[in-house]
């Protein structure tokens, strides 16, 4: 009735999809090609193979859309070189830290993130035919921020540097030892940065007696390090394709922030208290 009896079978079928799904989630190169990324050309050559069914390149676009499939940029991740016993077990002993934290002491998230007054440029909306465009200074210039995040209560303490390096983390610790100074103990959970075990801040370290103690997670395990995710938030509402011209006026945004930041954790714990 609708003059479409000489199309031939309905070819994204369930199991089709289905198929196309596997696929997708693997890498061409996981299948035998030399290509690192996919096309649609490939998914129907590929299909093809698998199935012994081919389909049209528009009818590909439509079998992606249908799976629910999007073009997105892959998460660079660096493996933890360390055996998985002995990662695991480091975890282990760090989640135990938490759970069985005595109420006179203090365990905190530690990290360095960049700020750079050339932005990052990172996705956004545009109208159809638009390209927004995102000055940049030319010269690039940094600041550090060494942050460390309260486990319990999310509160910050933050400091900031011209330069990353054990200065500006024997500044961090200095500044907890100040937040806490009724705490018997400061636990600082942190990544294996060459700053975090040099001999100045192991000097620094020993005038604390004790009471500042490292635990170095695995080496490339940034999802155990929760500051990761505030780190993360900064550059996507503040850094990420800013229009700042000068560093100051980055700084004053990234101030900002961490205050905004700071002062709704601090009502969220109000109100929880109340």
């Amino acid at each position: 009735m609708d003059r479409r009896e000489d199309n031939g079978t309905v070819k994204l079928e369930e199991w089709y999809l289905g198929q196309l799904v596997e696929v997708v989630s693997k890498r061409p190169t996981d299948l035998g090609e030399r290509r690192p990324t996919w096309t649609r050309e490939l998914l129907v050559k590929v299909m093809a193979r698998f199935t012994g069914v081919r389909v049209h390149v528009g009818t590909m676009s439509r079998a992606l859309k249908q799976i629910g499939a999007r073009r997105g940029r892959p998460r660079p991740v660096v493996r933890c070189p360390w055996a998985k016993p002995a990662k695991n077990k480091r975890l282990r002993e760090i989640r135990q830290l938490l759970e069985n934290l005595p109420p006179d002491e203090v365990a905190v998230y530690q990290d360095q993130v960049d700020i750079h007054l050339n932005p990052k440029i990172g996705l956004d909306w545009m109208n159809r035919g638009q390209q927004k465009e995102v000055v940049t200074p030319g010269q690039n210039e940094k600041r550090y921020l060494a942050g460390a995040m309260n486990a319990k209560t999310g509160l910050l303490t933050v400091v900031e540097g011209k330069r990353k390096n054990s200065w500006l983390f024997i500044g961090q610790l200095d500044a907890l030892a100040e937040d806490y100074p009724d705490a018997k103990r400061i636990h600082v959970i942190l990544d294996n940065y060459r700053i975090h075990s040099s001999k100045i801040t192991q000097r620094a370290l020993a005038k604390y007696d004790g009471r500042i103690v490292l635990h170095f997670l695995p080496p490339y395990c940034p999802n155990e390090n929760r500051i990761e995710r505030l780190w993360k938030d900064l550059h996507s509402e503040v850094t990420r394709n800013h229009n700042c011209r000068t560093m100051p006026a980055l700084m004053r945004n990234v101030r900002c922030f961490i205050r905004k930041r700071s002062l709704r954790r601090t009502l969220k714990l109000r109100k929880l208290a109340a």
